[in-house]
């Protein structure tokens, strides 16, 4: 590993950190360190990374804002590769949107609105970065990423470059390509449209108005813990099985939104997972349907 470090640093990849605790990096405020956190701030930084980890055979994985993520109470075995502020940018022109991976979401959503331009509302509540929405596919209110994707910019395990269309991403329900073939999402341009300020004003205001009566955002969670069954809804199941208000140590299923699993302070992963299971056993016995978590688990378990 002092090797590895070594050539990183010499190859100029951007921030190197030994040891780094993630319970900073995620909205769970959970997770114990990563073995290597790395910060690129250029694609090159991240493609010359990339090769070493592939030479040195150490396992990686990628972190954006740390929303819809659980991060191992042991930490992460290998490296953690979080963009840094070199792909924290957005640039307009007519009715298309570039923009860096590590962007936020929800300030996309915003920006766009300004620019009067529609097809980005739904996203104006949701958590985490650019590059995190297009990996999961991200959506909500009818709408999600797939939708108004043109293309993306991505480097592969290898250090190798590609740009993708919307057709190649394989996007399915909160799936892309990128759960099959490992790489990371540097870049996104978005195809939207021409609408009307004050309308997407509207629209973004009610839908954030709605998130903070329904859902437990003042709170250290991670946005909703189990994918919709189909034709139904998770929250409606766990609720309906009586299980708001479950609680394994400091985490509790949020009394306020079902499917929000919330950190009163200083809950561990492992009583995430508990819960996790708990409420998939629950919904499974009673109502037949096995919920399949949305939250990414990342570390040693």
């Amino acid at each position: 590993m002092q090797q590895l470090v070594a050539e990183l640093q010499e190859a100029g990849i951007g921030h190197v950190r030994l040891n780094e605790p993630l319970a900073g990096h995620t909205t769970w405020k959970i997770g114990g360190p990563a073995d290597l956190l790395l910060v690129p701030e250029t694609d090159s930084q991240l493609a010359a990374a990339l090769k070493l980890l592939k030479r040195y055979d150490v396992p990686w994985c990628a972190l954006g804002r740390g929303s819809n993520t659980l991060v191992s109470d042991k930490g992460v075995r290998g490296a953690v590769i979080k963009l840094g502020d070199g792909f924290d940018d957005a640039r307009f022109d007519g009715e298309t949107v570039s923009v860096g991976a590590s962007y936020s979401f929800i300030k996309l959503s915003v920006m766009s609105g300004k620019e009067g331009l529609t097809g980005l509302e739904f996203a104006g509540g949701i958590p985490g970065t650019v590059g995190g929405a297009v990996y999961m596919n991200a959506g909500a209110h009818g709408s999600d990423i797939s939708r108004i994707l043109q293309s993306a910019d991505i480097i592969w395990e290898d250090g190798s470059r590609a740009v993708l269309g919307k057709e190649e991403m394989g996007f399915s329900y909160r799936h892309s390509i990128l759960h099959e073939r490992k790489g990371i999402v540097t870049r996104a341009v978005f195809r939207l449209a021409n609408g009307d300020r004050k309308e997407i004003a509207a629209a973004l205001a009610s839908y954030k108005d709605r998130r903070l009566r329904t859902q437990p955002l003042q709170m250290a969670c991670a946005g909703s813990v189990f994918r919709n069954p189909p034709n139904d809804h998770a929250a409606r199941l766990i609720e309906a099985a009586g299980l708001k208000g479950l609680r394994e140590g400091a985490a509790e299923v949020s009394q306020l939104h079902a499917n929000f699993i919330v950190n009163h302070g200083g809950a561990k992963a492992e009583d995430v997972l508990t819960l996790i299971r708990r409420v998939q056993r629950t919904i499974e016995q009673t109502y037949g349907i096995l919920l399949v978590p949305e939250v990414l688990l990342l570390g040693e378990r």
